[in-house]
C-alpha cells in the first residue's frame, strides 16, 4: 500500500503501528543492502507461522541506502517473483486528504487559531516570525526561520546519507514512533526451547496482565506489544481472565505469541474486563492467588478502579507478601480521570465517536430548523468528554461537575441561544457530563430549554451511553497502547530482574507505580506520590490541564469569557540531543 509522503515519512511510519504492518519503507530509515533477500525471508518466515495476510507500507518518497526509489509496484514485482504469493498494490492517492476531521484536528486547530490571534494581537513590527505548534498538550511559538531551516537540515541529511541524524531532526515524536515499530517487527517467537507454542517460557519468571474496569479502546493493542515485549525476554505472560474475579477463581493461563497477532485493532477487551475491585474479592484472597500462580510482576491495564486497587495493594504489603512483587497500571478508560497522565487509553477514540454523534446530531437539528439537543456523554464526575467534544462538535455550553453551576446560569445559557437562533442560527448544541450536577440532570436541563425557549426553538434529548465506549481503536489509541505496553514490558522486566534477589523480592516505592504521558514523554510515577493528588470522593486527580480550555469553549459559543495566553514562546527548536523517550521515575531520568 502507498501512502503520501514524498520527503516525509511519518504518514507511513504512524500507519504502519496502527495496523501492525509487517514492513514500512519511509525515506528517513531506509533498508540495509541486499534488503530484497531479507525482506523475502521475513514474509516467508511469517507465513510458516501461519501469518496469511501481511500489510507492506511504502511511502511515495521512500528510498534504499543509494538513494533509488522503492515503489509499491517493485516491491509487488519482488514478492511474485521470489516468493509467488499473491500480492496486491493499492495506492491511497488523494482520499487521505478527504473526510471530516477527528476530534483531535478539530481542538488542535481551535486552539492554534485562539494562539494565532493573540500571538498576532501581541506583534510589533520587530517581532520575529512565529510558528503555532503543539508540544505535548500545550501550545508554542516556534520562531519561523527556525523551522524553515530545520526542514531543510533534513533533507540535506538525507542526501549526505545521514539517517540517524535525519530521524533526530524530525523530532522526538518521530524517533519513539520509529524505535516502536523497529522493536515490535523485530521481534520473531522465541525457539522452542525457550518457549512453547502455548506461551510457557522457560525463565522462572512470570509475568501477568489483566484488564480493571469498562472496556475502552487500546487494551488490545497494549496486550499485544506486552506480550511480545515480554516473551522475547523470556518471561511467560499470564492472563488473568476477567481481573480479580477471575483471578480468584484461577482463570488464568499463559498467552501465547499468535494469539495476540491481530489485536492491535480490535476494541474492547480479549481477556475479559470487570470493574470489580480487589477489596471486593478479598485482599487475602487475592495475594494468595498471585503467591500460587507464581506471579512475579503484575500489569494492569484499566481505570480508576485499576489505580485504587494497585494502590490498595501496594499498602498491604507489609500484611500480605503476595503484593510484594513490581506493580505497574497502565491508564485505559474513556473517562481520562486517572492521576499520573494527560492522556488515557480509550479516551481519543471516544472523543471521535462524541464528535461523530453530535455532527449528526446537528445535521438533524439544522435539517428540522431552529432545534436544540441536549447531549449527555460519560465520564463520571470527570468533565474531559463533555468539554473536548464541546470544542470539537462546536457546543453552545458543556456542563461539568469540575465547575460548577446553577439555575441563574442555566437560564442566562438559554437566553444567549435562544437570540443566537432568533439572529438566524438554525440549531443549538448543549453536552452535559453524566454526574456534572445531581439535581441539574439532564431531564431537567432538557424541559428547563424546552420550556424557557417553546416560542423559539424546540428541544430534545440524547444520552449517548456505552456507545461512546465501543468501535475500533483510533490511530492514535492503538499507537499509544502499543508504545505503553513495550515500556511497561521492558519496565517490568528490569523492575522483576532487580527485585527478585536470592529468592527474596525487595519492594522499593517506585515498584508500584502508574506508567502515564505528561505533555510528550512518557512518565512512572510511583503510587505514592500520586494517592496525595488524588481526589478519591469523586474519583478525579485534583488537577487537570484541560480545564485550561473551558474559556475558549465558551467565547467559539459566543459567550463572554476572558481566554488567557495558552502558548509558551520557545527562543528555539528542540534539541536533537534530546532523548526521544523518557522515563521518570521518583524525579530520577531513566533512558
Amino acid at each position: 500500500m502507498e501512502v503520501m509522503g514524498r520527503h516525509c515519512g511519518y504518514l507511513a511510519l504512524v500507519a504502519a503501528l496502527a495496523s501492525g504492518a509487517s514492513w514500512v519503507f519511509i525515506p528517513e530509515a531506509p533498508p540495509e543492502e541486499n534488503w530484497e533477500d531479507k525482506f523475502c525471508d521475513f514474509l516467508a518466515q511469517e507465513r510458516q507461522l501461519g501469518r496469511r495476510l501481511n500489510i507492506i507500507i511504502v511511502a511515495e518518497g521512500a528510498i534504499d541506502v543509494n538513494g533509488s526509489p522503492i515503489t509499491a509496484t517493485g516491491v509487488q514485482q519482488l514478492i511474485t517473483s521470489r516468493l509467488k504469493f499473491d500480492t496486491r498494490v493499492t495506492v491511497l492517492g488523494h482520499v487521505q486528504r478527504g473526510g471530516s476531521p477527528s476530534a483531535f484536528d478539530r481542538i488542535l486547530s481551535t486552539r492554534m487559531g485562539a494562539e494565532a490571534v493573540l500571538a498576532l494581537m501581541e506583534a510589533t513590527p520587530e517581532t520575529p516570525a512565529c510558528v503555532v505548534s503543539l508540544d505535548g498538550n500545550q501550545t508554542v511559538r516556534v520562531p519561523l526561520m527556525q523551522c524553515v531551516e530545520r526542514t531543510q537540515m533534513v533533507q540535506k541529511a538525507m542526501n549526505a546519507k545521514k539517517f540517524d541524524l535525519a530521524q533526530r531532526l524530525r523530532g522526538r515524536s518521530f524517533q519513539s514512533n520509529l524505535f516502536t515499530y523497529k522493536s515490535l517487527r523485530k521481534l520473531r517467537p522465541p525457539p522452542a526451547s525457550a518457549c512453547n507454542p502455548e506461551g510457557t517460557c522457560q525463565k522462572p519468571f512470570n509475568l501477568a496482565v489483566m484488564n480493571i474496569g469498562a472496556p475502552a479502546a487500546g487494551m488490545n493493542a497494549c496486550m499485544r506489544a506486552f506480550v511480545r515485549i515480554a516473551q522475547t525476554a523470556g518471561y511467560t505472560v499470564l492472563g488473568i481472565i476477567d481481573g480479580f474475579e477471575g483471578l480468584c477463581e484461577d482463570n488464568v493461563r499463559p498467552i501465547s505469541w499468535m494469539e495476540v497477532h491481530n489485536w492491535v485493532g480490535q476494541g474492547g477487551s480479549n481477556i475479559g474486563t470487570k470493574r470489580i475491585l480487589a477489596s471486593e474479592k478479598g485482599y487475602e484472597d487475592v495475594a494468595n492467588k498471585l503467591k500460587q500462580h507464581n506471579v512475579h510482576g503484575l500489569l494492569v491495564i484499566g481505570g480508576f478502579e485499576a489505580f485504587h486497587s494497585v494502590l490498595k495493594m501496594a499498602e498491604m504489603r507489609e500484611k500480605f507478601d503476595g503484593f510484594c512483587i513490581p506493580m505497574m497500571v497502565i491508564p485505559c478508560t474513556i473517562s481520562n480521570n486517572v492521576p499520573g497522565t494527560d492522556f488515557s487509553l480509550g479516551c481519543d477514540t471516544a472523543l471521535n465517536e462524541i464528535a461523530d454523534i453530535c455532527d449528526r446530531i446537528k445535521q438533524s437539528a439544522t435539517g428540522t430548523k431552529r432545534r436544540v439537543f441536549v447531549v449527555e456523554t460519560m465520564g463520571g464526575h470527570c468533565g474531559y468528554l463533555a468539554t473536548l467534544s464541546g470544542l470539537a462538535g462546536g457546543a453552545d455550553a458543556a456542563y461539568i461537575f469540575e465547575e460548577p453551576f446553577g439555575i441563574k446560569d442555566l437560564q442566562n445559557d438559554v437566553i444567549h441561544i435562544r437570540a443566537k437562533i432568533k439572529d438566524g442560527v438554525q440549531r443549538g448544541l448543549i453536552i452535559r457530563n453524566e454526574k456534572a450536577n445531581s439535581n441539574y440532570t439532564t431531564d431537567f436541563i432538557h424541559q428547563l430549554y424546552s420550556e424557557e425557549g417553546k416560542d423559539t426553538f424546540t428541544c430534545r434529548k440524547n444520552v449517548l451511553g456505552h456507545m461512546q465506549q465501543g468501535g475500533a481503536p483510533s490511530p492514535f489509541d492503538r499507537n499509544l497502547g502499543t508504545k505503553f505496553g513495550c515500556r511497561a514490558a521492558e519496565y517490568l522486566s528490569k523492575q522483576v530482574s532487580e527485585s527478585v534477589v536470592d529468592g527474596k523480592t525487595f519492594t522499593a516505592p517506585g515498584t508500584a507505580s502508574v506508567l502515564g504521558v505528561v505533555r510528550r514523554q512518557m512518565i512512572v510515577t510511583p503510587m505514592a506520590v500520586l494517592g496525595s493528588i488524588t481526589d478519591f470522593k469523586y474519583r478525579i486527580p485534583k488537577q487537570q490541564w484541560w480545564l485550561k480550555l473551558r474559556p475558549l469553549l465558551r467565547i467559539m459559543a459566543k459567550h463572554e469569557s476572558q481566554y488567557e495566553m495558552e502558548g509558551i514562546n520557545l527562543k528555539s527548536v528542540e534539541s536533537t540531543d534530546e532523548s526521544d523517550d523518557v522515563v521518570l521515575q521518583a524525579g530520577v531520568g531513566i533512558q
